[in-house]
């Protein structure tokens, strides 16, 4: 006969997601996750598998929560640019305000662990693929409506702005002054114009 869990492995993977987010991979040590989720070694390892695993599941969880709202939010109908730069100002808020300065896992995946560990570069290059796709189709309409100028090549400045916004997340985790991120996203959203 099973033995029944005695825990529940979906608030125990988002003590996980908190836990590596704050920390990091490298920096979390499976003690170190033992601990906060208070669950022991083996019904991690059976629930979970290892570490990586429960890190690429921890990965896997941040990002279908977070990377939707930007893709909702720029196919929107009507005008694109207002999107564009609502997305623009929610990312510099959000890194001024990240008080625990954790940043955005995905950035933070891509600093810490790739080019070296392949299966969390597919995750950060499906993230920033989605978010580069929305912005462009964005960018598309906006050209089309007329808001930007014909010449404009919707993808180049989608790159643009996902590398900008990356950035953002860099910068926000990195400094303790917020007027950088903000002065940097006013100027951005300036250009859009």
């Amino acid at each position: 006969m099973a033995r029944t869990k005695e825990f529940d492995p979906d608030a125990a993977l988002q003590r996980a997601l908190d836990l590596f987010w704050e920390r990091g991979y490298e920096a979390t040590s499976m003690s170190d996750i033992v601990e906060h989720l208070g669950i022991g070694r083996a019904s991690i390892y059976a629930t979970f598998g290892s570490k990586h695993e429960l890190y690429v599941k921890a990965l896997a969880r941040y990002m279908q929560a977070r990377d939707q709202n930007p893709v909702e939010l720029l196919s929107q109908p009507g005008p694109a640019l207002p999107a564009i730069r609502s997305l623009i100002q929610r990312y510099a808020d959000e890194s001024a305000q990240d008080k625990r300065r954790r940043g955005c896992m995905v950035v933070n995946a891509a600093s810490e662990l790739v080019p070296g560990d392949e299966q969390v570069a597919r995750f950060v290059e499906s993230s920033w693929a989605s978010l580069e796709a929305a912005l462009t189709s964005a960018l598309i309409r906006a050209r089309a409506q007329h808001e930007i100028a014909p010449e404009t090549d919707p993808r180049t400045l989608a790159r643009f702005i996902l590398v900008f916004l990356q950035g953002i997340r860099v910068i926000g985790k990195g400094s303790a002054s917020p007027d950088r991120v903000q002065d940097a996203a006013a100027q951005a959203i300036a250009l859009l114009h």
